[in-house]
């Protein structure tokens, strides 16, 4: 009886995936935001150069949120692929390319919550789902965007880019999930009964 349970907590229901694909559609649109926003922003740190890597968790937190909210395995890349797609449908100046970005974006997230086998939505779970979330997006963009910069530029942006996976991709996740739960809207998830 116990091993059956415990297989359930792994099942995906029908309030999973819907949740999951609400997610993934709502942070698309604040990916499309954000995209508006990188300009700006980015220009602003350019004083520094690899200080632009405080954006990066802007594009992290899709499977962070999905992740500790819904606590099944494939939800992190499932929202993370979901962002990427209405992101792109809206309009970026990437386009389509980012969805192997935001797929490996994903499974950063999804390892990072999968380390602690899915049963916590604890603020350290989303912490840790960040800055994995923050290695994989370093290890896509250092080769894409930095290849032939000094150590010194890549080093500031992965620690920059880090810090924002644990800020932005972690603790902000965590505190719009808290206050989810708080509503209501998440009283059929694991996440409400023991966060």
């Amino acid at each position: 009886m116990h091993a059956t349970s415990s297989s359930n907590r792994f099942a995906w229901r029908t309030v999973d995936i819907i949740i999951t694909a609400v997610l993934g559609v709502a942070s698309g649109v604040l990916f499309w935001v954000w995209d508006l926003a990188y300009g700006p922003i980015s220009a602003a740190l350019a004083t520094t150069p690899g200080l632009e890597g405080l954006t990066s968790g802007g594009w992290l937190f899709a499977g962070v949120l999905a992740g500790i909210i819904v606590r099944k395995p494939g939800a992190a890349i499932f929202a993370s692929l979901v962002a990427g797609v209405v992101e792109s449908i809206i309009g970026t100046q990437w386009g389509f390319t980012n969805l192997p970005v935001a797929l490996l974006q994903g499974l950063g997230a999804e390892i990072g919550i999968a380390i602690f086998a899915y049963a916590s939505s604890r603020i350290y779970v989303a912490v840790v789902a960040g800055l994995i979330a923050g290695v994989a997006n370093i290890a896509i963009c250092v080769p894409l965007y930095y290849a032939g910069v000094t150590v010194s530029v890549v080093a500031t942006y992965a620690l920059t880019t880090l810090i924002s996976g644990a800020v932005l991709a972690g603790v902000v996740p965590w505190l719009i999930a808290r206050g989810l739960v708080k509503t209501g809207a998440l009283s059929r998830l694991a996440i409400a009964q023991k966060g």
